[in-house]
């Protein structure tokens, strides 16, 4: 069988690890050829493509990104973009994919599986990991820890000038890696986009750590909104799949806190820093074993279908399920941290 590999949407760790899995039991267990699909949807609309063999990824493991490049590109809203699909798909005689993605990604090829019988797999990718059919995306891990190690360290400048320091991580829906990172690197409040947030509460809480003669480390996902007020748009533009770009909660809420407070604030937003790396020992793992159960997939046949994580095994469920709702942190967990705040 000749198989085609695509990464869409943001990247993060342990993409490759995934690829590399898929390749090498794919090749050496079952003789498929593998195909991989330049920058995502992009590649398959426009037909730019690599071959994928077991020398090509040799070394990529540890590698952060992806080989194959990635997209935020919605086929389905492209003029012609399903025909120009299976016109590469029939050119380049391939006869399954493997897509690897978060909820835009797999949405699509829950789409074209469903509607256009093209023959999907999925795999379930993004740090934010908020896809409700698997216990965790890999990616997540890495972003995770990143973000802890960027508290611990802002913990001894907000000491030594005794000023309030908000931490802005990423997490448009949902607060898993505010509220994992915050608690992980001892923040003393984490502001989510599940729960609104009330300014006079945070400076209340901020006041308090001041009283306590402690220096206050506020973690806010970009997503989090004031009960007040709305998103904070870095601009109004949209990217393929209707999202706006979010950034900034962080900066407008340091200056809420000065001027509520008085005391002095600063912002450091992550970023992208998140995405960017070596992947950790668990999201190598991860990626590897989805890359595994991805391939044993396509060779059974058991389209329409993503890998995913249930306790400690691998197990496939339908793709229309994985992308049908986010799983996002719910009020019993934040409210269980609250404890720390201030």
């Amino acid at each position: 069988m000749r198989v085609g590999v695509l990464t869409g949407g943001g990247d993060c760790p342990g993409l490759n690890a995934v690829i590399r899995a898929v390749v090498r039991k794919g090749v050496q267990e079952y003789g498929h050829e593998f195909t991989g699909f330049r920058d995502g949807w992009r590649g398959l609309l426009d037909g730019r493509s690599v071959r994928l063999d077991i020398p090509a990824v040799r070394g990529i493991l540890p590698r952060g990104g992806t080989i194959l490049g990635s997209s935020r590109t919605n086929p389905l809203k492209e003029e012609d973009g399903v025909a120009r699909i299976r016109q590469t798909l029939a050119e380049q005689r391939i006869e399954a994919l493997i897509t690897i993605g978060g909820e835009d990604t797999l949405g699509v090829a829950a789409r074209l599986c469903a509607d256009h019988a093209v023959r999907c797999v999925g795999v379930p990718k993004t740090i934010d990991n908020d896809l409700s059919a698997t216990d965790y995306t890999f990616g997540f891990d890495t972003a995770v820890n990143i973000a802890t190690e960027a508290i611990d360290r802002l913990h001894t400048t907000a000491e030594s000038h005794m000023r309030v320091l908000v931490v802005e991580v990423m997490g448009r829906h949902a607060g898993w890696i505010a509220l994992h990172s915050g608690l992980a690197g001892g923040a003393n409040v984490i502001l989510i986009p599940e729960q609104r947030f009330d300014v006079d509460q945070v400076c209340a809480w901020v006041n308090s750590r001041f009283r306590a003669s402690y220096a206050p480390i506020v973690v806010v996902a970009e997503g989090a909104m004031p009960k007040d007020g709305d998103l904070v748009l870095k601009d109004g533009s949209l990217d393929s799949f209707g999202h706006v770009r979010l950034s900034g909660v962080g900066e407008w809420l340091s200056k809420e806190i000065e001027r509520r407070t008085g005391n002095e604030a600063r912002t450091t937003v992550l970023g992208h820093v998140q995405r960017g790396g070596t992947p950790s020992a668990f999201d190598r793992w991860l990626a590897t074993r989805f890359g595994l159960h991805a391939v044993d997939a396509v060779h059974e046949g058991d389209f329409g279908t993503m890998v995913a994580l249930r306790g400690t095994d691998i197990v496939r469920v339908p793709l229309a399920q994985a992308t049908a709702r986010l799983k996002t942190v719910n009020p019993e967990l934040y409210a269980e941290v609250g404890v720390f705040f201030g």
